[in-house]
């Protein structure tokens, strides 16, 4: 009988994709999380033909070092897809990866999507994942899924916020009875800091940073409000000086990073303070009760949940596994199903 079992766990393909403009993470039914891989594919470029080099892992060592002939993209623009054929190829790929073989059966694969995703971008989603392979696409809203990644009970007759700081986007919702009441989704996510830092640096240091550097700085030192003693840890960093134009190495410390990041986390905490102006009252008085839940890779950053708190006064938690919450989430939407069908979209 355990064979049998263990058969059909193996040929049960269907999977949940969280596509996210940094990384994307696949969970198959049974399974759970089973790749995690940057958002980014390498072409070759010969004769005016693309060809795929790398994706995932090998092709993000590539991003800012490539020939001309060479070409890193990444896909995804704030949650949604920028390039069509290239997530195409992405989500192909990372199927292939998943099963090492071509499987008996076309999966059926739901795919997590921004709140404030336009019906076109839904559509492009959707046809991308039909175009990789699936018997069929379904769509969740991330903000839901974060919630129930996170293990917050969302069907409830209480008040939930749930707050998922991606690589594009930073989605703020308050939810009750699985389904969202508000949510608004701000175009700030971790993409946003490294940019920041990067323009912080080039204005008060002259020197020119890449975005792999940036990240490394982010998520080393990055801090969402001013260390006690002003200066906090330090790290060195190499790039080029723009006065010259020859590479050179400085130090940057903590409360540097703080003041790149000032506008950013800035603009997340009014994406907050928004949602609570705008949500019912007696949802609002179980968010005090409950607090806030901070998932996505941007929860991470040091101090944000601080920094939030003074802003808003509320207790603000950061889950477990704020990376994979909105994979988990997903993933769960796929072995739930029956309970969660009016979260999942299937016809567009």
């Amino acid at each position: 009988m355990s064979i049998f079992g263990n058969l059909r766990g193996l040929f049960s393909s269907d999977m949940a994709i969280d596509l996210g403009t940094a990384n994307t993470l696949v969970y198959v039914k049974g399974r759970g999380i089973v790749l995690s891989e940057p958002s980014v594919v390498a072409y070759h470029i010969k004769d005016g033909v693309k060809k795929v080099l790398a994706v995932g892992e090998d092709a993000k060592l590539m991003l800012g070092r490539t020939p001309g002939s060479i070409e890193a993209i990444r896909p995804m623009r704030e949650g949604v897809i920028a390039d069509f054929d290239t997530a195409e190829e992405m989500i192909k790929h990372f199927i292939r990866k998943v099963h090492k073989r071509s499987t008996f059966s076309k999966p059926k694969i739901i795919v997590c999507v921004p709140h404030g995703a336009t019906p076109v971008e839904k559509r492009a989603i959707r046809q991308s994942v039909l175009s990789a392979g699936a018997r069929r696409a379904g769509l969740i809203a991330e903000p839901i899924a974060a919630a129930i990644g996170a293990g917050m009970p969302i069907t409830d007759p209480t008040g939930n916020m749930v707050v998922d700081i991606g690589g594009g986007t930073t989605e703020v919702a308050v939810l009750s009875l699985g389904d969202i009441v508000y949510a608004r989704s701000v175009r700030v996510g971790g993409d946003r800091m490294d940019e920041a830092i990067i323009s912080y640096l080039r204005r008060q240091q002259n020197l020119l940073i890449g975005e792999t550097t940036a990240e490394r700085v982010k998520t080393s030192i990055g801090t969402a409000r001013m260390p006690d003693d002003g200066r906090g840890t330090s790290m060195q960093i190499r790039g080029r000086d723009l006065l010259n134009g020859v590479p050179k190495e400085i130090e940057v410390t903590q409360a540097q990073i703080a003041e790149a990041l000032a506008e950013p986390v800035q603009q997340i905490c009014e994406a907050v303070m928004t949602a609570l102006e705008t949500t019912p009252p007696d949802l609002a008085a179980d968010i005090v009760d409950r607090g806030v839940m901070l998932t996505g890779g941007g929860a991470l950053l040091g101090d944000l949940d601080l920094a939030l708190r003074e802003q808003t006064g509320l207790a603000i938690s950061v889950a477990d596994e704020p990376l994979n919450c909105v994979a988990l989430g997903t993933g769960k939407a796929l072995e739930y199903e029956k309970q969660l069908r009016h979260a999942i979209d299937y016809d567009s």
